[in-house]
């Protein structure tokens, strides 16, 4: 519980608050009308186009903020609240998703890295809890470090993606404004609403960090008792 309440619990905390941050900021910024009157899914094929990416598509996806760019099919998903909506945050949200698909384009590399690392950090994150929660439970402390390992390639997918979510923001805020879509008092709202988002990248991250070092210490706890 000590390890837990000094090394996770604050962390935990600061992603609850980033989840209600970038919900309220949203709906804050989505009460301000952009200024060019374009919905979220006009600025997407507009910016898209502008960067010579006529054949990736924009749909609608359903669900709130469920917003991404898939960079297997090549296509730019939007919630109806973005797809439909003309505000600074709608235009926001759009643009950065266009960051990501320009990335994809000029193969940036923190994403190339991102990417290619998914399937060992997915297959990591199943495995990890599991061999970790048997390792200690059991004392079978080689069983608990491969867990560990594997948790490991899980936060290491965190960090890399925060340079991948940063950069798409800062295109987002270039693009927009020259290309005309936000005029140059629309880009504060504008980065509110990004820097909420980016803010539960940076707390899921510390999260996952404070957990591996929680792990690690348990298990030289546990190799000094054994």
């Amino acid at each position: 519980m000590g390890l837990w309440f000094v090394l996770v619990l604050p962390a935990f905390l600061l992603a609850l608050y980033a989840q209600f941050k970038v919900k309220s900021t949203f709906a804050r910024q989505s009460k301000v009308a952009a200024s060019s009157g374009a919905s979220g899914a006009q600025v997407a094929r507009g910016l898209l186009d502008s960067q010579g990416l006529h054949s990736v598509p924009v749909e609608l996806t359903p669900g709130s903020l469920s917003d991404h760019y898939d960079p297997k099919s090549k296509v730019l998903r939007l919630s109806p609240e973005v797809y439909h909506g003309t505000s600074v945050a709608a235009l926001g949200v759009a643009a950065h998703e266009v960051g990501h698909a320009i990335q994809h384009r000029q193969e940036y590399v923190p994403l190339n890295i991102r990417n290619s690392f998914f399937p060992v950090a997915n297959l990591g994150s199943s495995l990890a809890m599991p061999l970790i929660f048997v390792g200690f439970l059991l004392g079978f402390a080689k069983l608990a470090l491969l867990g560990i390992v594997a948790f490991s390639f899980a936060v290491f997918f965190q960090i890399v993606t925060l340079p991948v979510e940063f950069n798409a923001s800062n295109r987002a805020l270039a693009l927009l404004e020259n290309r005309g879509y936000i005029t140059r008092a629309e880009v504060g709202p504008t980065k509110k609403v990004l820097d909420a988002a980016a803010l539960t990248y940076v707390a899921a991250t510390l999260v996952a960090i404070a957990e591996l070092i929680r792990f690690i210490l348990m298990f030289l706890g546990q190799s000094r008792d054994d």
